[in-house]
């Protein structure tokens, strides 16, 4: 298990907006309906995103966009 976590990377809000291109009010909004990754609890007032799982939605987005499947 070790070594799994050792290639998470964990993205704070400014990082997730940087890489969608999404606004925070965006961002939260999608999560909120389901429709974008669920955040974390790093403590008791931080939190972020799973940097594969922001990838994968970014992905998913350009696929749709595309009308093909998403690749592996």
């Amino acid at each position: 298990m070790e070594s799994k976590l050792k290639n998470i990377r964990i993205l704070r809000l400014n990082d997730v907006c940087e890489t969608t291109g999404l606004s925070r009010s965006q961002t939260y909004r999608l999560e909120a309906d389901g429709r974008f990754p669920r955040r974390i609890k790093l403590g008791v007032s931080a939190s972020g995103w799973i940097e594969s799982e922001v990838q994968s939605w970014v992905a998913e987005r350009i696929a749709a966009s595309r009308g093909v499947g998403v690749a592996a």
